[in-house]
């Protein structure tokens, strides 16, 4: 298994963090509900590649990437349609839409679980090769893969609300998912990772790490190094650069 440390990082890193990157590492790397290792590793790669991809650049800078047509410079053997998911969240998600949505779907290639266990992964490397560029040290070597098959599990109370997948309602967080949320208290952007409760345990454990725990959310006066309202300032101008939907 690839060792994360930040022994040699500029400036000292907190030992939560290095944890919570060892956690997702580990992750990356196991069966998750609906890819196997193999995959989900190649889907890291993928977050990667989509970096260097002259279709992903070209359509990064036309007036609208729907009318740039191509194919992807890939790192994998993932389905096109999975490949097209990861490579547009990762260079241009501000841009989709519900139509190119309903299209990835056409396809069969994949499904609304394995799209949402995707976003979860892309979410996640993404999260930490910046945190490596933003210290200036060398991104870690992807994992190798463990052996295992995805466990296929569905949560039951998940349905069609108002979003483009399926989603556990904000009060019935009960049962095996009584640990996401308290009931009735969450937001659509936790939710929306839900119809696969492991992603949203994972984006919950890095948030915790890089942001702040849900538990402590409403307090206004909780902090580390900085404050929480140096903390938001912070957190509102990258949205704002980053052209956040919320």
């Amino acid at each position: 298994m690839t060792e994360i440390s930040y022994a040699r990082a500029p400036v000292p890193v907190r030992e939560d963090l290095t944890a919570a990157h060892r956690r997702t590492w580990q992750r990356l790397a196991q069966a998750g509900n609906w890819w196997t290792g193999a995959e989900r590793v190649a889907i890291a790669a993928e977050v990667r590649q989509a970096r260097q991809c002259a279709l992903c650049a070209a359509r990064k800078t036309a007036l609208s990437p729907h009318t740039i047509e191509g194919t992807h410079d890939r790192a994998s053997t993932l389905p096109a349609a999975a490949v097209d998911v990861i490579h547009r969240v990762t260079t241009d998600p501000r841009r989709l839409t519900k139509a190119w949505f309903d299209k990835i779907m056409a396809t069969k290639e994949i499904s609304d679980a394995q799209y949402i266990e995707i976003i979860g992964e892309v979410v996640a490397v993404v999260s930490i090769d910046s945190f490596c560029w933003g210290l200036g040290v060398p991104l870690h070597p992807l994992p190798e893969p463990q052996p295992g098959e995805p466990s296929h599990y569905c949560p039951v109370t998940a349905r069609q609300e108002a979003a483009w997948v399926p989603m556990i309602p904000a009060a019935e967080a009960t049962g095996a998912e009584a640990d996401l949320w308290h009931v009735g208290q969450t937001a659509n952007v936790i939710r929306a990772l839900s119809l696969v409760p492991d992603a949203v345990r994972q984006l919950l454990d890095l948030s915790a790490a890089h942001y702040i725990s849900m538990d402590n959310f409403m307090d206004l006066t909780w902090g580390r190094s900085i404050s929480r309202a140096q903390m938001e300032l912070i957190a509102g101008r990258v949205s704002a650069l980053r052209e956040c939907f919320y």
